[in-house]
């Protein structure tokens, strides 16, 4: 099969239906997973970043979600060169990025972040405090400040304008990032959200409350077809087993007044895909994260967590490479429409033509740790 070929290989197609949400057209399911690569010299990405991207759009995928870019708030991130999405010389920074993209051909958003009290790596530090809802990075583990009703007031603030920007800079869409233990997931946390006032509480409704109202301050800031995403997790990188709902009930409790506040799209992230949320309830092939996200909303879901590796989710960030895994598991819960899309991740670092290859039938290349050092 050659390139200029529009049908997929057999048992691919699946993957390579378009899909459309509000404003967001998009030509096939597979979605660039957002992915940190701390290479935006204080705060602002340059041709480097464009270039990075665009070469994804080149290789046939279908949406970008920019790496976590982060809001206009006091130590926001926890590495030295994550990108701002404030400021003129960031927001014309992403500009760049998203013109080239579209030149491309691409659709993309950013993912709209705050890392909360997570620590970064080789101990750098921001300038100010950083802050949580309790003051706490994980049970039992003070970091940091705990927010007051005005900094809340300000991270909402910040949130709904960093949608607004997106829009108006031309994205095609924005993720806001409220999972992977960071701030907006500390507040969901019983082991990270300890507040007595209308921003914690006992049952994950109750410690949603700032999430929601943050989703309805960014859908009020967009258009009504401006595609809001939002990421979530139950794992924690404080905790890989931690679990917010553990029934479909808690998870409609956790989900629904999400939904109802304006998300269009629940990106659902776990670290294996293939691994069903409940088990318990309909066996080893059962619906995934994104598969119950979807039954419970009906709403469009993206799934994400390890697609085109057979090793541990972290295991690549540690320094070793993985093989190339088949895509049947894959294909054969997309053919059922379990879930809309597929966020594609590390392999994606190796090979930007990833999708193009899966498309036309030609081998792939497993993740080589080295794509990790610099933007290719």
């Amino acid at each position: 099969m050659s390139p200029s070929d529009p049908t997929p290989a057999p048992g691919t197609e699946a993957l390579f239906r378009p899909f459309r949400v509000g404003a967001l057209e998009m030509k096939n399911r597979i979605v660039m997973a957002p992915m940190t690569r701390n290479m935006a010299p204080e705060g602002v990405p340059g041709a480097k970043n464009a270039e990075y991207y665009r070469r994804r759009v080149e290789g046939g995928v279908g949406l970008i979600l920019s790496e976590g870019t982060v809001v206009d708030r006091p130590a926001s991130r926890n590495l030295p060169h994550v990108p701002f999405f404030h400021g003129d010389d960031a927001l014309g920074g992403w500009k760049q990025v998203i013109d080239s993209v579209h030149e491309a051909g691409g659709r993309m958003g950013p993912q709209i972040w705050h890392t909360g009290s997570t620590r970064g790596s080789a101990g750098w530090e921001p300038e100010a405090p950083v802050e949580s809802p309790s003051g706490i990075v994980a049970p039992e583990d003070p970091r940091g400040a705990t927010m007051s009703e005005e900094d809340i007031a300000d991270l909402i603030d910040a949130f709904a304008k960093a949608g607004a920007e997106a829009e108006r800079l031309g994205f095609d869409m924005a993720e806001i990032h409220g999972a992977h233990g960071y701030l907006l997931d500390q507040f969901l946390w019983d082991g990270t959200n300890l507040r007595t006032d209308r921003w914690g509480g006992p049952s994950l409704p109750e410690r949603s409350r700032v999430l929601v109202e943050l989703v309805k301050a960014m859908r009020a800031a967009v258009s009504a077809d401006f595609p809001i995403f939002l990421r979530l997790s139950q794992w924690k990188q404080q905790d890989y087993k931690v679990k917010l709902a553990h029934s479909p009930d808690e998870m409609a409790d956790w989900l629904q007044p999400l939904s109802e506040a304006g998300v269009d799209v629940f990106h659902c992230s776990q670290r294996r895909f293939w691994e069903p949320e409940f088990p318990e309830l309909d066996g080893e092939d059962g619906l995934n994260f994104a598969g119950w996200a979807k039954k419970i909303t009906g709403k469009p879901t993206v799934s994400v967590g390890s697609v085109g590796l057979d090793g541990d989710f972290f295991r690549a960030f540690r320094g070793d490479s993985a093989p190339a895994a088949g895509i049947e598991k894959l294909t054969a819960r997309m053919e059922r429409d379990e879930f809309d899309l597929i966020a594609v991740g590390r392999i994606l670092l190796s090979d930007p033509a990833w999708p193009e290859k899966v498309r036309t039938g030609q081998p792939v290349d497993g993740f080589d740790a080295k794509a990790l050092a610099e933007l290719v």
